[in-house]
């Protein structure tokens, strides 16, 4: 396929999924649920996916310091185990970033209904206040979402440099394996607290975002 044939079907798979999520808005407002309530509730999610996707990291840390550990037993069950953790690990990662990619969506269409609907004012401050609450809330959104990224971007070094060491220890089960992947436990555990600093911060700003901007 040509570049050029190729940009056009690009251009025509994103207006088929624009087009597809716009009747899906749609049909959730005939049920009289609106654009700001599935944001609300994303967000939710987002923040609950967040911390159990934290939660899957720290396990699986856990089972690594385990293996670090190892004095005696099964090596292999053991080995097991931790392969078992960063797999669960790895999928609530990327069901957390799913979210958040879910969360970007509702939130441009959102946006872009509202700055729409200003030009259908007649008072024009009416139009203006309408204007200041759609800059406050596209800016609190913002924050929002730029820390949700920077907490999925921190999750990508950590468990990658987690999967080398799970790798390593499968192609080499035995002792000098685990004194090798001993040494990398001080950089892992800086993933791990640099990881945890983000999830907090875009956890407090989730927080913060659904306070104030909740339909009471």
């Amino acid at each position: 396929m040509s570049a050029a044939r190729r940009a056009v079907a690009l251009i025509a798979l994103f207006a088929l999924l624009a087009a597809c999520q716009s009747a899906y808005y749609g049909t959730l407002e005939k049920f009289g649920i609106a654009k700001r309530d599935v944001l609300v509730d994303r967000i939710a999610a987002a923040r609950a996916s967040q911390g159990e996707a934290e939660q899957a990291y720290v396990d699986a840390l856990e089972q690594f310091r385990s293996v670090v550990a190892f004095d005696g037993g099964n090596l292999e069950a053991t080995y097991q185990k931790l392969k078992g953790e960063l797999d669960v690990a790895q999928a609530r990662a990327a069901t957390m970033s799913e979210r958040i990619g879910a969360v970007e969506s509702v939130a441009d269409a959102l946006f872009r209904e509202w700055t729409k609907e200003l030009t259908q004012y007649q008072d024009a401050g009416l139009r203006a206040r309408s204007k200041g609450q759609l800059d406050r809330t596209r800016a609190r959104y913002e924050t929002v979402r730029q820390a949700m990224r920077r907490a999925e971007a921190s999750f990508k070094p950590a468990l990658a440099a987690l999967n080398d060491q799970v790798l390593y220890l499968k192609h080499n089960l035995n002792a000098v394996a685990i004194g090798a992947i001993k040494d990398e436990l001080p950089r892992i555990q800086a993933d791990a607290d640099r990881l945890r600093g983000d999830i907090r911060k875009a956890t407090q700003e989730a927080d913060r975002f659904l306070r104030e901007f909740k339909t009471p």
